[in-house]
């Protein structure tokens, strides 16, 4: 696992680096990244706003510029991703490792928050991550939760799922809570069955763990969300993230409040 961002980032450039980023850089902000043509961008700004737990905007590009100086004087939207995914009509079409091929000058990147960031501090609070234990991707799930329609978008949750006990679990609540550009607090612990998820070992992102008996499955708002609503809204291009394969900022978290836990 590399430490020094600069690295990591000509990894990535390079297309060494094409796996999730949980655990990778602990404090350094992560961002979930939906880019659309102009037309569709005032309406999906409007959507985030109205939804900020799945969608906290964290960064947004000037049309057609693929640089978000807010986030990192180095960045660029088209090779800082470690995989894209691109879509068309709805439908997930093709994965790549860069899209200079696909950007042109009528496009808007969105960076949205990432509970990866908020990771981080549980971790120094020691609360234990299963999935970063196992070095695995984590767990997401499309929901019946709805959220608030903004023009043309509309549909549903997805959540991000940690098994903690109940002591971690409110720690955890305490935790992000403080963090709402990285989705803030669970929107559900307990049963999935309510917020319609029928079976925790089959995600539809991600990779799922094992849940002991004396855990809590709990659900924080994701940033994958944007991708579920896709395929119902049915732009005719957009680019995302692949779920888990995060732009990392040069801006690292204050997680000073961790004393006082």
């Amino acid at each position: 696992m590399t430490t020094n961002l600069q690295t990591f980032r000509q990894s990535v450039r390079q297309g060494e680096w094409t796996l999730h980023t949980s655990g990778v850089l602990p404090g350094h902000l992560q961002g979930n990244v939906v880019i659309l043509p102009s037309d569709w961008a005032q309406d999906f700004y409007q959507f985030c706003l109205n939804n900020p737990k799945p969608c906290p905007i964290i960064g947004m590009s000037e049309v057609g510029d693929p640089r978000l100086p807010a986030l990192g004087l180095d960045l660029d939207i088209r090779i800082d991703v470690p995989k894209y995914r691109i879509w068309q009509n709805g439908k997930l079409v093709s994965e790549v490792t860069d899209i200079k091929d696909y950007w042109n000058s009528n496009l808007v990147a969105f960076v949205l928050g990432c509970s990866f960031t908020f990771e981080s501090a549980l971790v120094r609070a020691g609360i234990p991550l299963r999935h970063l234990e196992h070095r695995k991707n984590v767990a997401m799930y499309n929901t019946t939760l709805a959220l608030k329609p903004s023009a043309r978008f509309w549909g549903n949750m997805v959540v991000s799922m940690r098994p903690l006990t109940v002591a971690d679990t409110i720690r955890a609540i305490e935790i992000s809570s403080r963090l709402p550009q990285a989705h803030g607090a669970p929107v559900h612990f307990g049963s999935p069955n309510d917020i319609g998820i029928a079976d925790l070992q089959n995600p539809e992102y991600g990779e799922s763990v094992e849940i002991l008996s004396n855990e809590l499955p709990v659900f924080w708002a994701c940033g994958v969300t944007p991708q579920q609503v896709l395929t119902q809204v049915k732009p005719p291009f957009c680019i995302t993230h692949a779920p888990g394969c995060m732009l990392l900022a040069d801006v690292q978290e204050n997680f000073d409040f961790l004393k006082s836990f």
